[in-house]
């Protein structure tokens, strides 16, 4: 292990794991400093530390860590389809429908089984880390079907923001295609992410959805690919999702850092409802909607 970086040849080790697609450099952070990293049998629990990938001996949780090619599929996700790698019921899952690959991959932007469309699945995990990071807003666009007629002033509602059990949820943009009094049609843009969001705004407004399609990640589209099948992106599509995330990370930046929420109840109270810390995600990359640490959602 080197423990300065006094030539080309040594890696920071958290970059070292998510080129490898242990986890995202966030992640393989937290499991560097729970000591479950080991370089040349010695347990590494401090940053920064460096390794050189050709010389070095890298292992996680008992299993050694080699860097892999960096391979990266849209899938066009059908119904009754999972997105965990294991399914205790025997249904088909996301990663039977990909090639043999050389890298386990991970979804990235997880959709629940009755939910249908776009996925993203990598061994990349900082890339997989930045697109499903809801504070980056990177716009995931969906078609949805609800029961009923639903009112021209629920695109107002839905802007405006609709309370959930963990706040207030809002849709960062949204069109009605199609109404009629048996159902209808919406195009509905997120640029947040909470567990099966749109379905449960829907519901607290009376609109139960019946079919829900995820049609577009960032600059990615289901364009052209069949339910069920998937394909490697192109060198273009992979630049241009690179170009959108180091322009929403950005536009973040320029931002400036996020005012904590004051909760009700809590005016004239210090410290209260601040600065609340969250346990560490998993290995599995994030996904869109999916209950859990903030990073691992389902829609």
């Amino acid at each position: 292990m080197t423990n300065q970086k006094d030539s080309n040849k040594p890696v920071r080790l958290q970059k070292f794991l998510a080129e490898a697609g242990v986890a995202s450099r966030r992640h393989a952070e937290d499991l560097i400093e729970a000591g479950r990293v080991l370089v040349n049998d010695v347990v590494v629990d401090r940053l920064p530390a460096f390794v050189d990938p050709r010389e070095d001996r890298v292992v996680v949780d008992g299993t050694p860590v080699r860097v892999q090619a960096a391979e990266y599929f849209i899938v066009h996700k059908p119904k009754g389809v999972v997105c965990t790698n294991r399914d205790p019921a025997g249904r088909l899952r996301v990663v039977d429908l990909l090639p043999p690959t050389k890298a386990p991959l991970n979804v990235v932007g997880r959709l629940d089984a009755d939910s249908t469309g776009l996925l993203l699945m990598t061994n990349d995990g900082e890339l997989a880390e930045q697109v499903a990071h809801p504070r980056l807003e990177l716009a995931k666009v969906y078609r949805v079907e609800v029961q009923g007629q639903v009112p021209r002033d629920l695109v107002a509602k839905m802007k405006k923001g609709v309370h959930l059990a963990e706040g207030k949820a809002t849709a960062s943009e949204i069109e009605i295609v199609r109404r009629n009094r048996e159902r209808s049609i919406l195009k509905i843009t997120l640029r947040e992410g909470r567990n099966r969001q749109i379905r449960r705004m829907l519901a607290r407004l009376n609109h139960p959805v019946r079919a829900l399609k995820r049609v577009q990640i960032g600059p990615l589209s289901l364009k052209g690919l069949p339910v069920g099948a998937c394909r490697r992106l192109t060198a273009r599509e992979l630049a241009a999702l690179r170009r959108a995330v180091r322009t929403a990370r950005s536009k973040r930046e320029r931002a400036g850092p996020e005012r904590p929420r004051r909760r009700k109840g809590t005016r004239g109270t210090r410290g209260v409802g601040r600065g609340v810390a969250e346990p560490p995600a998993g290995r599995q990359p994030p996904g869109d909607e999916r209950a859990g640490p903030r990073r691992r959602l389902v829609t």
